[in-house]
């Protein structure tokens, strides 16, 4: 007897559940998603179709974009684009990486923190010499993001530079430089790096160095001496972002001109911004 009953109660609780669900007002499950975080308002919406109504409330998604989210998305949409996508698609798309700029930027919002993650590839930045065939070639490689990295064979004045300017939101934001010594190649499916015009990079050191519209300076000073082939990211330093409604401009360098040496023998893929807090997930990702 005990156990019909125990056998017949799980199924009674499910059948009523779900009546129940179903009886909720859709604004009022719309406004429990505002309090969840993405993913979970995804497992919510397949409860029932009044969850899934809900969870495509443009102000439960509006809640989840970052403040400057309207001029985050005009780097990447056009008007016509933006008017169309409801914030539900809007949040997707802007939470994977987007090509801008003729293709040589990118940027995503993290899911974790909101914030903005920006990347700025070689064909992007400033490169003295770089339409010289003496000195520089752009080489394709899929070990980009960008399908392309900057590669100096040999030279005497190394100097490297960008800026971006984007309504960042707040918080607090790192910098990198993704370089490797060496230039990579691959023959019969195997990985090779040609490390050849390595040299001049243990001599003098290489000076990092980003400035911010708001007078935020940082500078570092690093000797390149990684092994050939590994890619490496290497911190130029970090500035904070406490007003999002407000532009913030970011200048960033990489330079060595003591032309008593040449250097030579090195691959510059791209500068990276991203979320201090995730900074070190971001860039093992890379």
């Amino acid at each position: 007897m005990g156990a019909n009953i125990s056998g017949v109660t799980p199924e009674f609780d499910r059948r009523n559940s779900e009546h129940r669900l179903s009886d909720l007002p859709e604004n009022c499950v719309a406004l429990i998603m505002m309090r969840l975080d993405p993913p979970e308002i995804c497992r919510l919406a397949r409860l029932s179709r009044v969850f899934r109504r809900a969870s495509s409330a443009d102000f439960v998604w509006e809640s989840k974009l970052p403040p400057s989210y309207r001029d985050i998305a005009r780097k990447v949409f056009d008007e016509i684009t933006l008017r169309k996508l409801i914030k539900k698609d809007l949040y997707a798309k802007l939470s994977r990486p987007n090509l801008f700029d003729g293709g040589t930027k990118e940027l995503w919002i993290d899911k974790n923190s909101g914030r903005l993650c920006v990347s700025v590839s070689s064909k992007g930045l400033r490169i003295t010499g770089i339409d010289d065939r003496r000195y520089w070639t752009h080489v394709p490689t899929d070990e980009s993001r960008f399908h392309s990295v900057a590669y100096v064979q040999q030279i005497w004045w190394f100097e490297v530079g960008g800026e971006f300017e984007i309504q960042f939101p707040s918080g607090t934001y790192s910098l990198f430089f993704r370089i490797q010594l060496g230039k990579t190649s691959k023959r019969l499916g195997r990985r090779m790096c040609n490390s050849e015009h390595v040299h001049g990079w243990d001599i003098k050191p290489v000076r990092f160095q980003l400035a911010t519209s708001d007078n935020q300076q940082a500078v570092s000073l690093r000797y390149l001496n990684n092994n050939p082939g590994h890619w490496s990211h290497y911190h130029v330093g970090d500035f904070k972002v406490v007003n999002p409604n407000i532009s913030t401009g970011v200048k960033f360098s990489m330079t060595q001109i003591d032309c008593t040496h040449t250097k030579g023998g090195l691959c510059i893929d791209s500068v990276l911004i991203v979320p201090k807090e995730n900074a070190r997930k971001v860039v093992e990702s890379e």
